[in-house]
């Protein structure tokens, strides 16, 4: 058996190059990070949906730079393989590019190897402050949790011509700055297949089909443990399974298949 070794960025661009699809999860403890661990699972995100699903909170926006410091310290302690992307939270970058750096720094000092933040236009330049000085940055197009309000709710993004020209030239900006991943949340299948293929850098889905190079899904949510309102293109994968390392398993082979997500399920 060939023996695992961690993931990095460079095998990260090399299996969008490839086309070999990249499992990734939200994980925000140190004994659900060894379970994913030991399932597989290429990449974990420390979401700032730890605000719905860990705080009962109705959105993201309070989640403070605090709790995303402590929950990225834990996973990264429970860790052994896999890329860990640390969410910078709503106000933690805003302000200034200088202030998205100490932050983000931050979560690099407790194990993040990458950071999230969402949005297109006016965050190019801090993502090039941020990657020009070593920290690797995801970018998050599409639906963005932290400004569900002014996107008027859960609302499929893109689906106009004029949405879909936003997008394409919304990620095109974000590479070019020095994004080195991209997730699209939400977004009409054949527009991510199309913004995938577009560009030279891995493009994560959730809720955008099976076209991009890899999926991610809130971790309670694919095990069935999250209260309220379900998106459609959520999977319990706890069903049929006899253990969450199973459940978890099975995500992680179904999206290698390409067998997870079904295109035609987007939205709420």
């Amino acid at each position: 058996m060939t023996e695992r070794k961690p993931m990095n960025l460079q095998r990260l661009l090399d299996m969008h190059a490839r086309r070999e699809k990249i499992a990734m999860l939200t994980c925000y403890d140190a004994s659900f990070a060894h379970v994913l661990d030991e399932a597989g699972v290429d990449v974990m995100l420390i979401g700032d949906s730890l605000g719905n699903v860990l705080h009962g909170a109705e959105s993201t926006v309070a989640v403070s730079m605090d709790s995303m410091l402590y929950h990225t310290r834990s996973v990264a302690r429970g860790n052994t393989h896999a890329w860990i992307v640390g969410d910078l939270p709503f106000d933690s970058y805003h302000a200034s590019k200088e202030e998205a750096w100490r932050n983000a720094a931050q979560l690099f000092k407790l194990g993040a190897h990458m950071v999230k933040l969402e949005g297109g236009g006016w965050v190019n330049e801090t993502v090039h402050f941020l990657t020009e000085r070593g920290i690797p940055v995801c970018g998050h197009l599409g639906f963005t949790p932290q400004t569900v309000t002014a996107l008027g709710g859960f609302k499929v993004q893109g689906r106009s011509e004029a949405g879909a020209a936003l997008l394409k030239r919304h990620a095109k900006e974000l590479v070019e700055a020095g994004a080195q991943m991209l997730v699209l949340e939400m977004v009409p299948s054949a527009l991510a297949k199309e913004i995938t293929e577009s560009l030279s850098v891995p493009v994560i889905g959730i809720g955008a089909g099976v076209g991009c190079s890899g999926q991610v899904l809130v971790l309670h949510d694919m095990l069935g443990i999250s209260h309220g309102r379900h998106p459609r293109f959520v999977r319990n994968f706890m069903q049929g399974s006899a253990s969450i390392q199973e459940a978890v398993a099975r995500y992680v082979q179904e999206v290698k298949a390409g067998t997870f997500p079904v295109d035609a399920v987007h939205g709420f």
